[in-house]
């Protein structure tokens, strides 16, 4: 229901972006020339749904290179502000790792988990640490009613 829920955002006047780690660049796994294959595999999927990603960000780097865009780090949040010129204030950031909800908070945007992907194991991580006020919701289609309501 990805798909679905992203052209719903789109047709309600949501900009819907990604960002993304995607250290298997600095990992060598693969190349910039695949990335960009799987991206415009992404694209043409949401178009089909009759929806829209207008960018996609990504930080290439490993985990131990100290860079700021990395998530948790709040740096790529920030540029996605920044380019857009909006306030984080009232953007949703919707993942489904610690990571992502880290980040959010970091870039004072409005978290949100879902338990697809690897959710269930990051929401039994934030229970564990009191982290009970970000809201969970099953899947993106779950995330994106709530929003929309």
């Amino acid at each position: 229901g990805s798909l679905d829920a992203i052209a719903r955002l789109n047709h309600h006047g949501y900009t819907v972006v990604v960002a993304t780690n995607q250290s298997g660049l600095a990992r060598k796994l693969f190349n910039l020339d695949t990335l960009a294959l799987i991206h415009e595999k992404m694209y043409d999927l949401v178009e089909k749904a009759g929806g829209q990603i207008d960018a996609v960000f990504y930080c290439p780097h490993g985990p131990d290179d100290g860079c700021s865009c990395r998530k948790p780090k709040p740096g790529m949040l920030l540029e996605i502000g920044q380019r857009y010129n909006v306030s984080l204030k009232d953007v949703w950031f919707i993942g489904d790792s610690v990571r992502d909800i880290e980040s959010a908070v970091c870039a004072h945007a409005r978290p949100a988990l879902v338990r697809t992907g690897k959710g269930v194991k990051a929401e039994k991580l934030l229970h564990g640490e009191g982290k009970d006020d970000v809201p969970v919701y099953d899947d993106l289609a779950a995330a994106v009613d709530a929003i929309l309501q």
